[in-house]
């Protein structure tokens, strides 16, 4: 199939659904099928509107559609081809309806913060509101919310934890079923009941340093001394780790974000992980693993969890979340574990909050069953990538002579390295009077008192324009 050529399709919209949706669904279906292969050429806009006898902007909007969920790329001068980076054997869901993104805030006043370099979180903009409100709807009216007379399990809604099995076994290799899944209100809250499992008197996790606060913070409040155990580029320093397990008795655990480590973004190597399980082996450590963007990696596939790779006598509590792959408000977060870890972790669970958000958790489970979240996670890659390129773009313009980073392959933010003696701190401080949030290293440090020099940047959350506005007020506050 090249230029001048044509597909035959048919057309059947379901229902209410545009006919660019129609048209969208059935070239998945084609590519589904392998009829239409990766690399393959499609017809140009105009010749393909002729032979189905459509608008042209019709089929412009079903093109424009695919090649944001990522299943068709176009190159310029040459046209619009199949994706070549399609997954195997995953059935094509229908795509879905399109929301209106809206135009970035107004400035806020001058002295408070009306740009934000988070610290890595998803554009709520992109959420597909439309699709979300309908399956909130439909569980709100369902029987099973309506004939509900009694509270129900403390692991979470047994409809979501059905679907985070499928979800996670077809996306990530894990082979746990409905039983081995507790959801909980953020991942926060799962770390706070992965914590309570592990924790006895005297007990001490180690922790990677710089690393995640909020995570030490849960750790303490059930109890549990927090160990510092350095990061460098390559992720947590598995020997530095073996020599505090030697040396500690009381360590009972480690906690680590080995797929895009928190906050310098590495990934932990294949020898490393190797090694850290064995160490966890051989001194009876629990591992609780953070794997809280596993959706954005842009460079090569996502790496497998330590979770699907460690033999099944090793306990490994694996933590995840759907707010960062739809929005921070969305608070869902959910752990799997082995039974004897589980079953503590539920029943803390209930003298906190008796159950969570059925209604909610009942939606999501909807959306990812009928492939919703799966999409959005499609079409979110594709603009996140785009808009690390771009900052990566801007910093290496504007600061490569005070600063340094590498490039991420995954993940929502950018490790940016200050060189020169600069305080970060005082950077930071500097922005905010211009208007500007960004997070220095200190941050991130368990030892504060030599904090690295450094910003953890944001990008997903800000389009081309905004990080324009952004990394121009951070030019101008640079002490």
């Amino acid at each position: 199939m090249g230029k001048g050529t044509t597909l035959a399709v048919e057309v059947r919209p379901e229902g209410r659904e545009p006919i660019f949706l129609a048209l969208a669904r059935a070239i998945i279906e084609e590519i589904d099928r392998g009829r239409l292969k990766p690399g393959s050429p499609l017809p140009g806009t105009r010749a393909l509107a002729r032979a189905l006898q459509l608008n042209r902007n019709t089929v412009d909007a079903a093109y424009h559609e695919l090649t944001m969920q990522g299943w068709l790329a176009t190159e310029p001068s040459r046209g619009t081809f199949v994706a070549t980076d399609l997954p195997d054997g995953i059935r094509a869901p229908p795509p879905a309806r399109r929301v209106p993104v809206p135009e970035p805030a107004a400035p806020r006043p001058a002295g408070r913060p009306m740009l934000k370099l988070s610290d890595g979180y998803p554009d709520v903009r992109l959420l597909p509101t439309t699709a979300f409100a309908q399956a909130f709807r439909r569980a709100l009216m369902s029987h099973a919310f309506a004939s509900g007379g009694s509270y129900g399990d403390p692991r979470g809604s047994g409809m979501l934890r059905e679907a985070l099995s499928a979800y996670l076994r077809d996306e990530r290799g894990l082979a746990s079923s409905a039983d081995d899944i507790l959801v909980a209100r953020g991942s926060q809250m799962a770390l706070f009941l992965a914590a309570s499992a592990v924790a006895e008197p005297g007990t001490a996790i180690a922790v990677e340093r710089p690393g995640y606060p909020l995570a030490w913070s849960a750790f303490r409040a059930a109890g549990i001394s927090v160990i510092g155990v350095p990061v460098d580029g390559g992720g947590i320093d598995v020997e530095a780790l073996e020599r505090l397990a030697n040396g500690n008795r009381n360590l009972r655990a480690v906690y680590v974000t080995p797929h895009h480590q928190y906050p310098t973004t590495v990934t932990l190597g294949a020898a490393r992980r190797l090694r850290l399980l064995e160490i966890a082996r051989q001194y009876s450590l629990v591992v609780i693993e953070d794997d809280y963007d596993n959706e954005y990696r842009f460079d090569g596939r996502p790496i497998l969890p330590l979770a699907a790779r460690a033999s099944d006598e090793l306990p490994i509590i694996y933590l995840g979340s759907l707010s960062k792959l739809l929005a921070p408000g969305i608070r869902v977060g959910y752990a799997v574990a082995p039974p004897k870890l589980l079953r503590p972790m539920a029943d803390r669970r209930v003298s906190l909050d008796r159950q969570g958000d059925l209604a909610l958790e009942n939606a999501l489970a909807d959306l990812l069953a009928d492939g919703t979240i799966k999409r959005h996670a499609r079409k979110a890659r594709r603009i996140y990538h785009g808009r690390r390129d771009h900052l990566a773009g801007l910093l290496a313009e504007r600061f490569s002579q005070v600063a340094e980073f590498s490039l991420p392959a995954g993940g929502l933010a950018i490790w940016l390295r200050l060189l020169g003696g600069i305080s970060a701190e005082t950077w930071a401080t500097n922005a905010a009077r211009l208007g500007l949030s960004v997070l220095p290293g200190l941050n991130f440090e368990l030892e504060t008192a030599r904090p690295p020099e450094a910003f953890r940047l944001g990008f997903a959350s800000l389009d081309e324009r905004e990080q324009m506005r952004a990394i121009d007020i951070l030019a101008r506050s640079m002490p």
